[in-house]
């Protein structure tokens, strides 16, 4: 995938622990030393560098912003700190709810959005001449990816190093538009998408088990796992239904019939960072679901169980418009094919071994 191929700096050290507060911030460079900070810098701020700090200024925290760019944590949290070392300023103020950008901050991400966006204008304008697609491939994704998707994400951008995968994290509305105006080159949905003009392929299959207190797996949990009518009377840590409608409604369903009170569908657009949902699960009055190689370390307080008496299965889909001819793109939907989902799936597009480019 994108960060894969274009390796961030993580050769910064973070802090932890009573020291994680202190900030260290070298001082602002004189006017002798600007010149050569400005020649250190061009090979310093490469697009993978300002595409890391775009996202957490954007997501408003490094957690959401690490989801959006399938990266880790801390690794998106030395970037940033390299690059506030090496402006000697202070990007973002940090605090328990998130970050927000300073003055400094804001004026980057400024000029970081419009080389960006000269940048990504750079490949495509010499697709017309090569006939391989543009170089960069717009992908769309959810809240979460499977476990076999990343990986399958990997190790296409092992093979192909010459293809960069830029990911961008949007509801499933906005997804769907960006599709069909140009804007996304490909998506992963863990819904298919309604109406005409787009073709799909199921990529990923994972049961989703539920994630409780420790306390309340003890009480919970039998030989099979938790059934689903002893969640009765818990708050569901859910994600915010603008992201996937139709999948959340199919949840919603699936635990109203067991007896559960899953709450207003309105949670606003923001899918809850792992510490919130932690802490909430924490208190022993929630419960989450989520698969057994789920994206986010568990912390020692909470337990995954498998659900006992009624499998939860979550499917996500390889979604490009249906007129699509471009190789790149081509080449990321057939890498997730297998043998089995052509016999499986034949209901989907899967009828060839490239999908959407033109079998001549």
């Amino acid at each position: 995938m994108r960060n894969a191929a274009v390796p961030l700096d993580t050769d910064s050290k973070t802090m932890s622990g009573a020291t994680a507060n202190l900030r260290l911030v070298e001082p602002s460079p004189t006017a002798v030393e600007l010149a050569s900070l400005q020649g250190r810098s061009r090979s310093f701020f490469t697009p993978a560098k300002l595409e890391a700090f775009v996202a957490v200024a954007e997501e408003g925290g490094f957690s959401a912003a690490a989801r959006r760019l399938c990266m880790s944590q801390p690794a998106l949290s030395q970037t940033i700190s390299a690059i506030e070392r090496r402006l000697g300023v202070e990007l973002f103020v940090r605090s328990a709810t998130g970050v927000q950008s300073t003055e400094a901050g804001q004026a980057l991400l400024d000029e970081a959005r419009a080389i960006l966006a000269r940048y990504d204008q750079l490949l495509p304008a010499m697709a017309r001449y090569t006939g391989e697609g543009g170089g960069v491939i717009r992908l769309g994704i959810p809240y979460e990816l499977a476990s076999e998707v990343l990986c399958a994400l990997a190790k296409f951008a092992v093979r192909y190093p010459d293809t960069r995968v830029q990911p961008r994290h949007l509801p499933m509305v906005e997804q769907l538009a960006a599709l069909r105006s140009g804007q996304l080159d490909a998506s992963f949905m863990v819904q298919v998408p309604p109406g005409p003009g787009l073709d799909n392929m199921l990529v990923a299959r994972e049961e989703l088990g539920v994630l409780l207190s420790e306390k309340l797996a003890a009480r919970l949990t039998g030989v099979d796992g938790v059934r689903l009518d002893a969640l009765t009377g818990l708050d569901w840590v859910a994600f915010p239904r603008s992201n996937s409608p139709a999948w959340y409604d199919e949840l919603a369903a699936i635990l109203r019939t067991h007896g559960i009170d899953v709450g207003p569908a309105d949670r606003g657009d923001q899918f809850p960072i792992p510490s919130v949902t932690f802490t909430a699960l924490s208190s022993g009055n929630a419960f989450a679901l989520a698969p057994r190689l789920w994206a986010h370390a568990i912390p020692g307080a909470v337990v995954w169980s498998p659900l006992a008496d009624h499998p939860v299965v979550r499917s996500t889909w390889a979604v490009w418009p249906a007129s699509s001819r471009r190789r790149d793109v081509c080449r990321l939907i057939t890498a997730f094919e297998q043998p089995t989902r052509r016999q499986d799936y034949s209901s989907t597009a899967v009828a060839t071994s490239e999908p959407c480019c033109d079998q001549k």
